[in-house]
């Protein structure tokens, strides 16, 4: 099986805020390197969520592979921990037919417990989780955040206050086991230098951003996003917590709810979406290993690809 520091110097990391470009720009480094691609994107896994992940329709792909697509149901959770070890097997598989391996999408999350390994943590204490949210429907979440500061400063640091999945796992890590998160994932925080990492992530100036992510939330409309999440719904009933948080799809739901006008809807995914693109950011800022591309507004797929491999320091 593949190993951690084998996974950060041997594999190719292509990365990017949400609309940065990542797929149109993974087929071309995908061809030069003889590579296939392993999506880093935790939301692409689930079957029927196409229009608001904008996955690359199977048309678009040619005949490059692309794996970790379409592999759960939107009813199922799928933790960072199960993504890990699905992309090690794929790792492992896609090196037996001799080809390299291309990691293309934005999940932060993701893209770390890849390149530093991650803290599995003890078992969900259920319990305990249902105390908390029992309090969080009480009296709301503004607490977590302020528990989590108490016993656990340095996490409370890295996570953000809204972000309660998050904080209820560190609180219970250190309600099981007496010591904060923050201690144990000290463990698998260690990066390798950026130089022996294949780890490029691409960005634009932030007015190109905004405007790149306009042009998708408006197609995402206009494809039929409302539809897609309303059949989605029926099929499955619910969504799981996961795949319902996902930005676009989380207000639609609330729209098909009531809570929304269809142009409130796209007005708050707006908003949000740019809001997602500004933290992606800020997770890759903060992860040595990446190496910055900057693009222009009418950049050329082809000629990116081109340079990347050429910071890469090969022969494409």
């Amino acid at each position: 099986m593949t190993d951690r520091s084998d996974i950060a110097k041997t594999c190719w990391f292509l990365t990017g805020a949400t609309a940065s470009g990542k797929s149109s720009t993974s087929l071309e480094l995908a061809k030069r390197i003889n590579a296939e691609i392993i999506s880093l994107d935790s939301m692409a896994i689930y079957r029927g969520m196409d229009i608001g992940t904008a996955k690359p329709p199977v048309e678009e792909r040619g005949d490059i592979p692309h794996h970790l697509i379409d592999i759960r149901d939107p009813s199922e959770t799928f933790s960072t921990s199960q993504y890990r070890d699905a992309a090690l097997q794929t790792i492992d598989a896609v090196r037996s037919r001799g080809k390299e391996v291309l990691f293309v999408g934005g999940t932060a999350l993701y893209l770390k417990a890849l390149l530093r390994g991650m803290f599995e943590g003890p078992p969900a204490d259920w319990e305990f989780r249902k105390k908390v949210e029992d309090e969080i429907k009480e009296s709301g979440g503004e607490f977590l955040h302020e528990r989590l500061q108490m016993v656990d400063p340095v996490a409370a640091h890295n996570i953000h206050p809204n972000d309660h999945r998050r904080l209820i796992r560190a609180l219970e890590v250190f309600s099981t086991t007496g010591k904060p998160i923050s201690h144990w994932q000290m463990e698998f925080d260690s990066p390798t230098p950026a130089e022996q990492c294949r780890v490029f992530a691409i960005r634009h100036e932030r007015s190109i951003l905004h405007q790149r992510i306009e042009q998708r939330v408006g197609a995402m409309f206009d494809a039929g996003l409302i539809e897609e999440v309303r059949g989605l719904l029926e099929k499955h009933g619910e969504l799981s917590h996961t795949a319902a948080q996902a930005v676009g799809y989380r207000e639609v739901i609330e729209h098909l709810n009531g809570q929304h006008t269809e142009e409130e809807t796209k007005e708050l995914v707006l908003i949000r979406t740019r809001r997602f693109a500004r933290h992606q950011e800020t997770w890759f800022r903060n992860l040595s290993e990446c190496r910055w591309v900057d693009l222009e507004a009418d950049f050329e797929p082809s000629a990116v690809a081109e340079e990347i491999i050429e910071m890469a320091g090969v022969d494409g």
